[in-house]
């Protein structure tokens, strides 16, 4: 998907990471790495940028500006609240408050959710894009890891999970916006799981 944080200028602009979700074998698997950058400095290594909604049953994570992420967790909880957790109907909610909101139009950030029946694209364009394939990203290194995962899943037989860590593993390799702090969350129908390295 590219950079969240493309059109914003100058050394304030804040540039992090990539969010990658993979499904496999019946369970969805999320994870991030942890670098934020200010410019051209790297100001943190291990920001969370993933976060379970709805009683643990939904997983978000988040490229571009954390406070903007922030508000757009908690109006995306709402959604999925008010819509009885169906992850659809609270995507499109939210993309078209997102879009018309004079405030939240200014928002920098894109959001990957899923459950597990549905991986979700959120844009403040007024996007909602469930790809077709398994393995979907968002951030500086979505292209890197997109493919990674792709070749993994066509390639392999590791679960989910290990399929993220190992692709955002390459991602941080090229992608200078990218770290090995990498954490994992997985839904599936035995328990969650989360994960960090």
């Amino acid at each position: 998907m590219g950079d969240a944080s493309r059109g914003l200028t100058g050394a304030t602009a804040t540039r992090a990471t990539t969010v990658l979700c993979v499904r496999k074998g019946g369970c969805v698997a999320m994870g991030a790495d942890g670098q934020v950058t200010l410019g051209e400095v790297i100001v943190k290594n291990n920001a969370d940028k993933l976060r379970r909604l709805h009683d643990g049953n939904v997983i978000a994570g988040f490229a571009g500006g954390t406070a903007d992420a922030i508000a757009l967790f908690e109006l995306f909880e709402g959604k999925l609240d008010q819509y009885r957790g169906q992850i659809l109907r609270a995507a499109v909610e939210l993309a078209k408050e997102w879009r018309t909101s004079k405030i939240l139009r200014n928002l920098q950030a894109m959001l990957c959710v899923a459950d597990l029946e549905h991986s979700l694209l959120i844009s403040g364009n007024g996007d909602v894009i469930e790809p077709e394939h398994p393995a979907v990203a968002v951030g500086s290194g979505a292209g890197y890891a997109t493919a990674a995962a792709r070749a993994l899943l066509d390639g392999t037989d590791r679960p989910a999970s290990e399929i993220v860590r190992q692709a955002l593993r390459i991602s941080a390799d090229i992608c200078i916006y990218t770290n090995h702090d990498i954490r994992i969350e997985q839904l599936s129908k035995q328990r969650p799981e989360t994960r960090t390295e």
